[in-house]
């Protein structure tokens, strides 16, 4: 048995690392946080002409399509006052794969949350709350590790950065649009670089908690 207990304590210490980003990504998966880097000093205007009142009509209409049930079409059906499209085949269909991820990764999320829930129960009611909150000092520190490297990678080369993720979740030329395009109008470089830097934030935050929280004596 403590073999064991110390194997699923070793499953928490993998798991909380993935269910700590995935919280923040749900966090910032909110017509909140679009509206406050927005709002963010020196955010980038848009050359083509999106107000901020724009900006936030349109975008959370785009953070509702990753988060809800509806298809393609509630994009797609989409049109400016004038009767332009608001976005195109390709918008559409990056949309759809990052709808699909993100659908994805919500389910890893929860996943992750019950299991952890779970084994919390476990090892209250089994006796092996120690290698439990063990595996979650570990899983602490395994983030801050983890979330650093990418923090710092995001602050010293955002660009690179942001080619490799997109290469590892995305088919080749289906993620690069034009300039003019709603999608890099609504959400530019910027606004992504503060994305990952936040998520990061709030997963170092979570890390530190429960490596230098659950310390006590015992």
């Amino acid at each position: 048995m403590k073999l064991f207990s110390r194997l699923l304590s070793l499953l928490v210490t993998v798991l909380l690392p993935i269910a700590l980003v995935l919280t923040s990504v749900r966090l910032l998966l909110t017509h909140t946080f679009v509206q406050v880097e927005y709002r963010t000093p020196a955010f980038p205007s848009d050359p083509y002409g999106f107000t901020r009142a724009d900006r936030l009509y349109w975008s959370q209409i785009a953070v509702d399509y990753l988060i809800n049930d509806a298809d393609i079409s509630f994009l797609g059906d989409l049109r400016f006052t004038d009767g332009r499209i608001v976005y195109n085949d390709a918008e559409l269909m990056h949309m759809l794969d990052v709808k699909n991820t993100v659908q994805a990764a919500l389910g890893v999320w929860y996943l992750c949350l019950a299991v952890l829930s779970i084994l919390g129960v476990w090892a209250w009611w089994g006796k092996w709350w120690k290698d439990y909150r063990m595996g979650l000092e570990r899983g602490g520190w395994l983030t801050l590790l983890l979330v650093g490297l990418i923090v710092l990678t995001v602050l010293v080369g955002f660009g690179y950065f942001f080619i490799a993720f997109h290469e590892v979740l995305f088919a080749p030329g289906t993620w690069t649009f034009e300039y003019s395009d709603t999608l890099i109008r609504l959400f530019p470089e910027r606004f992504w670089r503060d994305t990952f830097l936040i998520l990061g934030l709030i997963s170092l935050l979570g890390g530190f908690g429960f490596t230098f929280g659950l310390k006590r004596k015992t």
